[in-house]
């Protein structure tokens, strides 16, 4: 099975969570489960997310989609995100 690793910083973790657990239908839809997330010891406004992937095509496509683009901006995600599909 394919795992997505995604890392970003966010203006502030309290406000962010809320916003990434509401979006858990979206990701489910892409394929995405089991989402844990990580936080950096030495800043906790920088994030791990490690998904498992059903489907790498369709969570690609998720993962470039404006659903995605527009919850990330409202959660205050800052800058561009990293995403590495691994197997």
């Amino acid at each position: 099975m394919a795992s997505l690793i995604v890392q970003h910083k966010v203006r502030d973790y309290d406000a962010w969570r809320p916003a990434f657990d509401a979006h858990k239908s979206s990701q489910v839809g892409a394929g995405l489960t089991n989402g844990r997330v990580y936080r950096k010891t030495d800043d906790p406004n920088d994030i791990v997310i490690l998904f498992d992937v059903a489907d790498v095509a369709k969570a690609r496509a998720w993962t470039g989609g404006e659903d995605l683009r527009t919850a990330m901006q409202n959660a205050g995600v800052l800058g561009r995100p990293s995403l590495h599909f691994v197997e």
